[in-house]
């Protein structure tokens, strides 16, 4: 059965979360017709991936397994300080996005790839460990959670700096990971971030002690990315329809 590894590069800047979900579940839905219908037209050709690169403005959300008890404070807080929250269907628990944060929504058909959740997690993970080994950053994975951490070695120093979460339908995956980059981390003062109470938030900017160009994160992890899923990709301008035109 030929198949295809040819990943859309979507680079969406700024856009409210809402949307960026929508945005997602239209890929997907898409993906799952094109899935039903080669079932009788077994050579209909398969569509190219996509890997939705953005931002977004403040914004909580809560997986499906997540406590809402973990968000910290009430609906006027959030009024008065203009952030969003949204309980969403991914894993984990909750987290918080913003501005100058790296956000990565992989929309793959695993069935082009593999089919094992655990190991498309792990490179996942790889994918931001490289990258931020390219900024002189070492870091990996702590025992018993998803994620990017940095002294995940040391229990009282490890903190995370790329929280993940992802739903996966008929092998086809949405949703992705968070990586701190240049975001306020004020926010994560506000919730227990994934649920664990114990552990610091850190971004790439605050271990650098200055400002990262965004473009040259997004550059590495797209180069990362490519050779973990032996993947081709290809850019590709934002789309006709992008839900903000």
């Amino acid at each position: 059965m030929d198949t295809n590894k040819t990943i859309e590069i979507l680079n969406l800047g700024l856009i409210p979360y809402r949307d960026a979900w929508d945005f997602q579940e239209n890929l997907l839905s898409e993906k799952v017709s094109e899935k039903s219908k080669r079932r009788i037209e077994s050579d209909l050709p398969f569509s190219n991936h996509q890997l939705i690169l953005c931002e977004h403005p403040s914004t909580f959300t809560l997986g499906k397994s997540g406590n809402p008890s973990n968000l910290l404070v009430d609906e006027q807080f959030l009024s008065d300080h203009q952030v969003d929250y949204i309980k969403i269907n991914r894993g984990g628990d909750i987290t918080h996005h913003g501005p100058g944060q790296c956000v990565g929504y992989p929309i793959l058909d695993l069935e082009c790839f593999f089919t094992d959740i655990h190991r498309y997690l792990r490179l996942l993970e790889e994918t931001i460990i490289l990258t931020l080994n390219d900024f002189g950053i070492e870091s990996g994975r702590f025992p018993g959670y998803t994620g990017v951490w940095l002294e995940p070695d040391h229990p009282q120093r490890a903190r995370k700096i790329c929280a993940m979460g992802i739903r996966c339908s008929r092998w086809i995956t949405m949703h992705g990971w968070a990586l701190n980059v240049n975001n306020d981390l004020t926010p994560f003062e506000w919730m227990v971030p994934c649920g664990i109470r114990d552990k610091d938030v850190t971004s790439l900017s605050r271990e650098l002690g200055q400002k990262v160009d965004m473009s040259l994160v997004h550059e590495r992890i797209v180069t990362h990315f490519s050779a973990m899923f032996g993947a081709t990709l290809m850019a590709k301008e934002r789309p006709v329809s992008h839900p903000l035109g």
